[in-house]
């Protein structure tokens, strides 16, 4: 059946048409969408304004499109929350009815970078710690992080605690709180460590969180880098008008 037409610019038309069709069930999760050719003659419009309507629900993350494969419909993330607030990994994934695990893969300890230096306003012989993790749903890995935090801030035997909350940890001795945090979000493509990790498909994109967790001093005393799979995971934000 062709789409009606109205006032709006065609393309738009067909975004609405298809995503109503994935949404009915029409085209279910992860199966792959008739050819460009039928898809067209189906809608009744042009190939040019189809495949316009495919890059914008691509850039929505609604359709993949695999080269030399053809196109399919991407899962809904299971997971979902606002940024305003800071929430733990594991809350989301208890949230969405699921168990949260996790499998810690490495700690260790270095002297400060320049970087580190420049992050946390520490000195360079100052030891900061590294901690790799993968955060799992069910047992699936959904997500891979990469925690840092000069040692001073941690127990002294925090390296033989693998069950431990980092932040729990930070603010263990009472003379710490953790505050707030300022987050940016990139997407990314395949990466070449953490997609791995996560037994992504070479086409599935993160989302990477970067934090810097301040104190109630406004001291930076973590660093956080958190690889999300995109399928698994989406993020939003309130903004209000000023």
């Amino acid at each position: 059946m062709t789409i009606k037409t109205d006032s709006r610019h065609l393309y738009l038309q067909v975004i609405d048409r298809l995503k109503e069709d994935i949404e009915k069930g029409v085209f279910k999760e992860k199966e792959k969408l008739p050819s460009e050719f039928e898809l067209s003659k189906t809608l009744g419009v042009s190939r040019a304004t189809l495949r316009e309507a495919l890059r914008l629900l691509e850039e929505e993350n609604i359709i993949i499109r695999r080269h030399g494969v053809g196109t399919f419909v991407n899962p809904k993330p299971v997971f979902t929350s606002g940024i305003e607030h800071l929430s733990s990994i594991s809350s989301m994934i208890i949230n969405a009815g699921m168990e949260p695990g996790t499998n810690y893969l490495s700690s260790f300890g270095l002297p400060a970078s320049e970087d580190d230096v420049k992050r946390f306003h520490c000195e360079e012989n100052e030891t900061i710690i590294t901690i790799e993790r993968v955060r799992t749903a069910n047992g699936e890995p959904v997500v891979y992080c990469v925690d840092q935090v000069p040692s001073k801030y941690l127990p002294n035997d925090f390296s033989n605690r693998e069950d431990s909350s980092i932040f729990s940890a930070i603010e263990e001795s009472g003379d710490i709180h953790v505050a707030y945090a300022i987050t940016s979000i990139d997407p990314v493509g395949f990466h070449n460590q953490a997609s791995p990790i996560l037994e992504c498909e070479p086409e599935t994109a993160l989302l990477v969180l970067k934090q810097l967790h301040y104190d109630d001093n406004d001291q930076v005393v973590l660093y956080s880098k958190n690889y999300f799979r995109a399928d698994k995971f989406s993020f939003h934000v309130v903004r209000k008008r000023v």
